[in-house]
């Protein structure tokens, strides 16, 4: 017979690790308005270089395409606290965003004086400086930057690091800033479980997350759902079998990875509740993403024939095991 049940789970996670993890960031604004940023940020696969980017071109006002980006590179770049923690988005932009301040005051100066309003009344996008509430009172941003270098004598750079204001906890209180930001989620899963075999089927999945402002949908997405796939890895399949000292399944062959057919389409909800302490409210996903997955599938299996697997994964043996203990009176 084949049962069916649903389960959910929440969490809450830090945005950064505990204690002091601070990037730095240089940028430059080349004579034709193009900027280049140097960060110690290392993309690891979650797209955080692109996401930087988006930041950085937003930052100055120009499209994403006039920026280059100069990374992980120790002879160049400043220093970075690692990808570690959900820290990178949060943490390295905020120094981007610092840097460019910087290295656009030069640029403001200049067109302060073309368009004759102080350099706090300027605004800036899609290449162009304005006057705020008259965006046809312009000038490029080549063209100021071109200024700057043939004109002013003056490089239009910056550099800057940034740290979140934390403290540590109060021995006797425990009371402190530990961490800068949290981010929340809860996961929903649909299960089938089929009580002759011990079977599992994942027949659908929903996802609600609040990772303050989305940079890039479409790698958050990725990231929430490569993080479901290896949670439902963690879930029902993946183990690592040791006897004696010796792994029995070190291949790939004997260890079960989930593929795409194990995986259902994922539904995700962005919940974007923004930061007021950083750059465009963003928050963090990274490691978030695939803590809520476990138990919300666990609690499916519970809902589905009554029996609570606590020692994961939750294989098919394991299943019938419960069920027989479950019908026997036996406690599992």
């Amino acid at each position: 017979m084949k049962k069916r049940g649903r389960g959910v789970a929440s969490m809450w996670y830090p945005t950064h690790p505990t204690g002091p993890n601070p990037s730095s960031a240089f940028a430059k604004i080349n004579a034709d308005g193009t900027l280049v940023v140097m960060a110690g940020a290392r993309d690891v696969g979650q797209g955080s270089t692109t996401v930087l980017a988006q930041v950085a071109a937003a930052c100055l006002g120009v499209p994403l395409e006039w920026v280059s980006m100069v990374v992980s590179d120790t002879d160049l770049t400043p220093y970075d606290g690692g990808s570690t923690g959900s820290r990178v988005t949060y943490i390295a932009s905020k120094a981007i965003e610092l840097a460019i301040a910087q290295a656009r005051q030069p640029l403001w100066e200049v067109a302060s004086e073309r368009l004759g309003v102080p350099p706090e009344e300027l605004e800036s996008g899609d290449g162009k400086i304005w006057v705020r509430g008259e965006p046809d009172r312009s000038i490029g941003i080549p063209a100021a930057a071109g200024e700057c270098y043939t004109k002013k004598a003056r490089i239009p750079v910056g550099a800057a690091s940034y740290a979140a204001p934390l403290t540590h906890p109060d021995p006797e209180t425990g009371q402190g800033k530990c961490y800068p930001s949290h981010v929340y989620a809860t996961h929903m899963a649909e299960v089938e479980v089929d009580t002759e075999t011990g079977e599992v089927e994942l027949l659908r999945f929903v996802a609600a997350h609040d990772s303050g402002t989305i940079i890039n949908p479409m790698l958050a997405r990725g990231q929430i759902c490569g993080a479901i796939a290896m949670g439902v890895g963690m879930a029902l399949s993946e183990e690592i079998m040791i006897r004696e000292g010796k792994t029995l399944n070190p291949n790939f062959m004997d260890y079960v990875l989930q593929t795409s057919m194990d995986v259902p389409d994922i539904e995700v909800i962005q919940c974007e509740t923004p930061d007021p302490n950083s750059p465009f409210g963003v928050k963090s996903l990274g490691e978030a993403a695939i803590i809520p997955t476990v138990p919300a599938v666990i609690n499916a299996i519970y809902d589905a024939v009554g029996v609570r697997i606590q020692d994961l994964p939750a294989t098919p043996e394991k299943i019938l095991r419960a069920l027989k203990a479950a019908s026997e009176g036996e406690k599992y």
